[in-house]
């Protein structure tokens, strides 16, 4: 069992107030209530739904030897030590942090945020420092890797405690880097405080988590506090492409990069071929065969091209494993039939996403043949995209067909209804309702002629679908391979 002192573990947070002895011999630290025992270290944070201060009298129940937190309760058992800070959830990222020996100082941490792109990124930055030989660290959306194990992941980032955990493995293991998605809600809820972070890569902002967020100013405010926040040492790598570049790198005192397509920058990249086989890019007037698609990818590519320049690798070493790399699940993954339907299955859930993924499949295209896309919208979430997202699907595509997402504790038909109300007279006609996913997909493909694409949108990798707080298996790559396999043998 891990133990620690609490007088060292408080050397790493900026406290305000002590009372209580601090030679305390502590067992655990946590800020959930529900996980902590006696000798512990409990942590009362503020969430969104429930604040760990009203849990307090709960674990001093329990037995825990101290608690953290912003507001000192009145009565004060005197075997208990209490702390008082004026960030809770900052305090638990620099406890965590030393609670764990400071990981992030023994390995570099690469992370990404950004609306777009942050998984296929921190994925194909895996994979080629692994080609260079570097044993390496993953947190993503879709799982989490320390070296060659895999391990579930249940957020885009996860709390402060599991980060530190996860990275302090890395190391035991042997790793060098960890690539790592920092999503807006993390960044806001500091659960990387108390992280030494070696570099940070923007990749672009459009509209997302406005529900959390509220205002477009306050998402792209809460992206900027990752660069902000970057030591001397860092560096920093922005899509010059994406307007919002410029106010990232204002205050940032890191070294800073950046990449583009179109833009003058210091990692240049241009399209050359873009086909459903991969993408011929130019970069650093070296061409290179790419087995990813789509416009969006380069950018993907070329970000991860551009931190192993940093990070002091040439071209002749890059360029070759790059082409090697594969597209990462769920992210534009092409499913074929004998019947000549193609099926495209894309995490796609924001409005740029979902406009970026069909772009390229119509660049891509002949015309002739029939665009078919599924798409649905996240219940309780941003309700302000979803008529986005269903006006960009029929704008760009022959058919749509609306369906559920994730409905979690909404009616899937007022979510619907919901992103039905984006939709011109015309839009409507070429739009079908069926609630029920499997139904959808099912339907794309009886409708599908040869040739034809369906792009079932929205989910991705995801193997689950959640429907008033339930989660049931459901993996649309699977059920999209069972009715082609069926059509196939029907044929």
């Amino acid at each position: 069992m891990m133990v620690r002192q609490l007088n060292k573990i408080l050397e790493s947070i900026d406290f305000l107030q002590r009372v209580g002895t601090t030679d305390s011999i502590l067992r655990n630290i946590s800020f959930d209530s529900r996980t902590v025992g006696h000798d512990d270290l409990f942590v009362a944070v503020k969430g969104v739904k429930m604040d760990g201060h009203d849990f307090i009298p709960e674990v001093i129940n329990k037995g825990v030897a101290a608690v953290i937190c912003e507001r000192i309760p009145d009565n004060m058992p005197e075997n208990i030590v209490f702390i008082k800070v004026r960030n809770s959830a900052v305090a638990l990222g620099q406890a965590a942090s030393a609670w764990y020996d400071h990981p992030s100082t023994k390995l570099k941490v690469i992370g990404i945020t950004g609306t777009n792109g942050k998984t296929s990124t921190v994925f194909l930055l895996y994979h080629l420092f692994k080609g260079l030989g570097f044993k390496t660290g993953l947190l993503s959306t879709i799982e989490n890797r320390i070296g060659d194990e895999k391990v579930a992941s249940t957020h885009t980032t996860a709390d402060s405690i599991q980060i530190n955990k996860n990275l302090a493995k890395m190391i035991e293991s042997g790793c060098h880097y960890c690539f790592m998605e920092l999503s807006s809600h993390a960044i806001d809820q500091e659960r990387i405080a108390g992280l030494k972070i070696s570099g940070a890569i923007f990749s672009n902002i459009s509209h997302d988590h406005l529900d959390y967020h509220v205002t477009l100013d306050n998402y792209i405010k809460a992206k900027k506090k990752l660069f902000d926040e970057l030591p001397t040492d860092a560096f920093v790598l922005v899509n010059a492409d994406d307007s919002h570049s410029k106010i990232m790198l204002q205050n940032c005192v890191a070294r800073k990069f950046n990449y583009s397509l179109k833009s003058p920058s210091d990692y240049k990249g241009r399209i050359l071929e873009n086909s459903f086989d991969g993408l011929l890019l130019r970069i650093d007037n070296q061409e290179v065969w790419c087995r990813l698609v789509g416009g969006f990818n380069a950018y993907n590519l070329l970000a991860t091209f551009a931190v192993a320049r940093i990070e002091g690798f040439q071209n002749h070493e890059v360029l070759p494993l790059l082409s090697l790399l594969a597209p990462v699940e769920g992210r534009f993954q092409i499913i074929r039939s004998k019947a000549g339907i193609t099926v495209i299955v894309d995490y796609a859930h924001t409005p740029d996403a979902l406009k970026n993924v069909l772009k390229t499949i119509n660049e891509v295209r002949s015309g002739k043949e029939k665009l078919i896309t599924i798409i649905g919208a996240g219940g309780d979430r941003d309700r302000l995209k979803r008529p986005l997202l269903a006006k960009i699907a029929c704008r760009l595509s022959d058919r749509v067909i609306l369906t559920s997402d994730n409905p979690r504790t909404e009616k899937p038909e007022m979510i619907i209804d919901d992103m039905e109300a984006g939709l011109d007279r015309d839009m409507k006609k070429k739009t079908i309702r069926i609630t029920d996913r499997l139904e959808a997909i099912k339907t794309a493909i009886m409708i599908s002629l040869k040739d034809d694409i369906i792009l079932i949108a929205g989910k991705g990798h995801e193997t689950y679908q959640e429907v008033n707080g339930v989660k049931s298996h459901f993996d649309d790559r699977e059920i999209a391979v069972e009715y082609l396999n069926n059509l196939n043998s029907d044929n």
